[in-house]
Order: structure tokens, then C-alpha cells, then sequence
């Protein structure tokens, strides 16, 4: 597919999505597939590998500064992290932190750790985790962006909160556990992953845009995802005990107004939002007009 055919990030590949938020032509890869860097664990079980691990990452340019990137391919293993794939991940951030570049961008698109590398995948995660804040304690602003058609869920689900912002679009998921996980531990009476639109307003864009648990929402189009992404720059979240105690003070607030909710709908009902049953069906404009009202009242 020609690039200048593709308006989003929805249903591109990892090598489209960084080149379309990037500057033309100014993404330079880092351990591209050429360098058949794979899984061993894969090839070891007889499973299918790709020379790229399933992510993409590298260094260009957005609207002129020196970024970092990294994408995860959604069609292999749906962008499953397993030790090469974590490995590439940390090795960028960590290069970050020498470099402090304008920004490093995450386009996550991910069903979580790779099973068939379930403990070095773990593993990876937490190497993942200690390179960020590496990061961030430099300086060096991190952004998550979820637009792709598996959502951001486990350990990089933790992973993407842990940056300074998370950019989402209205089909974009973000949650630790993913809806067949849930429905499988506590049942379908619990969690129906069937329906798809308790999905979306549980682990949706909207929803976690509404709790400001992704600080970003944006039309899943090019030119507002580059502008949203280029106005962080340079305005990293503080890495201090004040910040983190304010965090946790805002969760416990969120916990102790929402905790008798039963559905999204409830949450949005209490947040003084009328007609909250309609907020799935609103375009992008008339949602975050009503979503920003009601986070500048909290």
C-alpha cells in the first residue's frame, strides 16, 4: 500500500506507522531485518520467526528534531514481546538517556508477553520498565501511542503508563489484562470479551481518555497525531515523590467516587456527563469537547 494512500494508523504495518509520523524519508533503522537478529526460542519450539523480532526502532526526525521511534509489528505474533523484541525496545531507551533526544515515541500495538517465551519475555518487561525511567530521570520526554488494532495490554500496558504520556485514539485499548483474559479467570458474568462494546468503553480510547489515563486523544489522522506528538516535546512529567504521591492521591479519589460503578457508563454518569449512553456513538470533535469539560472540572 502506498503511503500516501493511508490517512492513519489503524491497520498499517509497524515500517507504515513510522514512516508516516515521521519526517519523510528521515528514519534511519536500528537492527533492521538484514541483520537477522530473531528469536531463538521460536526457531528452538518450530514456531515461525521474523528477522525483526516483531518491532521496529530507530532514529529520525519529527517537524525537524531528532526523536527516537520504535513500532511493534501487529501482524507477527500480534506484537508479542519475547527476549529479542524487549531486548531491541531497552537497548533504544536506554541509548535515549546518552542521547536525550526530543522525544522517544512507542507505537504500541500488543496482546502482551509472548507465551512461548513467557520468562524471558517477563524478564524483558522489567528491563523495558528500569531503561524508561532511565530516561525520564534525564530528561528525555517518553510518549505512548495506542491506534492499532490489538490495543496496548499487558506488561507493556504497565509499561506505556509509565511514560510521561499515553496518545490514544477513539479505537485504541489500554488495560493490563486483556477482556478474553478476564472472561476466562472470573467468567463470563464478569466480562463478556464478546461484546465488543463493553470493550471499547472499558479499555477504549474514550473511556481512558475520560479517566486520564491516556493525557492525548486525537482523530486517528496523520497530521493530528505528529502535531499532538510534537507538542510534548520538551515537557517531560517530573520523576519526583511529590508527583508520585499526587498520582497515587488521584487514584485513591478515583477509587473511593467510582468504586460502586458497575460499568463504564455508571463512571461517566457520575462525572456529571448527561446522556452518557451516547458518548460511543460521538465524533471525535463533539467527544472531546464534552471529555475536556469534564476534566478540567476534576
Amino acid at each position: 500500500m502506498r503511503l500516501e494512500n493511508i490517512s492513519g494508523l489503524y491497520e498499517s504495518s509497524a515500517r507504515e506507522r513510522i514512516s508516516l509520523i515521521l519526517d519523510r524519508a528521515s528514519f534511519k533503522e536500528i537492527l533492521p531485518p538484514s541483520k537477522r537478529i530473531s528469536s531463538p526460542h521460536l526457531k528452538t519450539l518450530g514456531m515461525p520467526i521474523a528477522f525483526d523480532d516483531g518491532i521496529v526502532i530507530g532514529v529520525g526526525l519529527l517537524e525537524g528534531k531528532k526523536v527516537f521511534c520504535a513500532a511493534q509489528e501487529p501482524g507477527f505474533m500480534g506484537g508479542s514481546v519475547g527476549e529479542v523484541h524487549g531486548a531491541k525496545l531497552t537497548g533504544l531507551l536506554e541509548r535515549a538517556a546518552i542521547e536525550k533526544p526530543a522525544a522517544v515515541i512507542l507505537i504500541l500495538d500488543t496482546g502482551g508477553v509472548r507465551l512461548h517465551e513467557a520468562n524471558a519475555g517477563l524478564i524483558a518487561i522489567s528491563e523495558i520498565q528500569r531503561a524508561l525511567f532511565k530516561a525520564r530521570s534525564m530528561g528525555v520526554v517518553v510518549i505512548a501511542i495506542s491506534a492499532g488494532s490489538n490495543g496496548i495490554y499487558g506488561g507493556i500496558g504497565i509499561v506505556a503508563r509509565c511514560c510521561d504520556y499515553v496518545l490514544i485514539t477513539e479505537q485504541g485499548r489500554l488495560s493490563v489484562s486483556g477482556p478474553e483474559v478476564i472472561e476466562s479467570q472470573k467468567g463470563v458474568e464478569e466480562f463478556d470479551a464478546r461484546d465488543k462494546a463493553l470493550v471499547w468503553r472499558t479499555m477504549g480510547g474514550k473511556h481512558r481518555y475520560l479517566q486520564n489515563e491516556a493525557q492525548a486523544y486525537t482523530k486517528d489522522l496523520i497530521e493530528n497525531i505528529r502535531a499532538t506528538i510534537a507538542a510534548y516535546f520538551s515537557k517531560s512529567v517530573p520523576l519526583s515523590l511529590e508527583e508520585l504521591l499526587r498520582q497515587h492521591k488521584s487514584l485513591g479519589l478515583r477509587l473511593e467516587k467510582f468504586s460502586d460503578c458497575a460499568d463504564a457508563l455508571d463512571i461517566w454518569a457520575k462525572m456529571g456527563i448527561q446522556n452518557p449512553d451516547q458518548i460511543p456513538s460521538l465524533d471525535d470533535e463533539s467527544f472531546i469537547a464534552i471529555a475536556n469539560r469534564v476534566r478540567d472540572h476534576d
